[in-house]
């Protein structure tokens, strides 16, 4: 027998889900909010944090700790690695097979039990180091 869902259908988070989905630019919940309160006039901050924090814990959407700058947001779930401009700031995915022998050699190394692993890679974007030349 199933349970009740943990939550009810929403309108907002279904269009927060396609709005993730359909950029790659891994956007701040400001940006979110500013594509969406047009479309609904009600919409809060409050909303927008709330909506992402269910579609983080669902696993649909994951979220980008950026140090001391406002967290990011990605529709794509799949394991892989990101870009940091220093300058701009923006957040890009990298056309980079992840490598899963790491998980083992922290687990070779260590008593861990290694679930799965993050890696950034920082510098300047394309735009940024053309413009510094």
């Amino acid at each position: 027998m199933m349970g009740k869902p943990k939550y009810k259908r929403s309108r907002q988070r279904e269009r927060i889900l396609h709005l993730l989905r359909g950029t790659d630019i891994h956007p701040t919940a400001v940006w979110i909010y500013d594509q969406l309160k047009q479309e609904f006039q009600d919409l809060s901050m409050g909303t927008v944090y709330r909506n992402l924090n269910i579609l983080v814990e669902l696993g649909l959407v994951a979220k980008i700790a950026c140090g001391s700058t406002f967290d990011r947001f990605d529709g794509n779930v799949e394991p892989h690695y990101h870009f940091f401009c220093e300058k701009c700031g923006s957040v890009l995915d990298l056309p980079l097979e992840v490598d899963e022998s790491l998980n083992r050699k922290v687990e070779e190394l260590t008593n861990f039990m290694v679930r799965g692993h993050t890696m950034e890679f920082l510098g300047l974007c394309d735009k940024c180091s053309s413009r510094q030349q």
